[in-house]
């Protein structure tokens, strides 16, 4: 995985960017790559359907090199029966990070560009589409 290191106008370093083309992919994994699975009953977790074209996008996106990290509501005590599912399964990746806040309506606050997709059921080519977002307000 390649950044670019940045430096801010005083000369110190700041968080690194990826170069141009390439995204990060924060994917969700109950409901969103395979079956829904809710963190009280895990032991359906390491039988769970996988949802066919969200791996071969998964896969595909890692292929042209872009950081595939799964950021999910289970928990680390779900770690090892996930991971052992993700690899059962085939999917290529860069990391997993537990512990996303359950129950949606996600509100993510960055100083670096985000974009958000909401899986509707499929997944497909990404295209481009304007929409109303909410941004803070502009005050001098």
């Amino acid at each position: 995985m390649t950044t670019l290191l940045e430096v801010s106008e005083d000369g110190k370093r700041i968080s690194p960017v990826l170069p141009e083309g390439m995204k990060n992919f924060l994917i969700d994994i109950d409901g969103t790559v395979g079956e829904d699975i809710p963190n009280e009953e895990p032991e359906r977790m390491e039988e769970a359907l996988v949802f066919p074209d969200a791996l071969a996008t998964c896969n595909a996106w890692f292929d042209e090199g872009h950081v595939i990290y799964f950021f999910t509501s289970r928990t680390e005590a779900h770690r090892d029966v996930t991971e052992r599912w993700l690899k059962k399964h085939g999917f290529r990746y860069h990391g997993i990070i537990f512990g996303k806040p359950r129950g949606g309506n996600y509100h993510w606050i960055d100083n670096h560009m985000v974009r958000a997709t909401r899986y509707e059921g499929r997944f497909t080519d990404l295209v481009e589409k304007e929409m109303t977002i909410q941004v803070f307000r502009d005050e001098a």
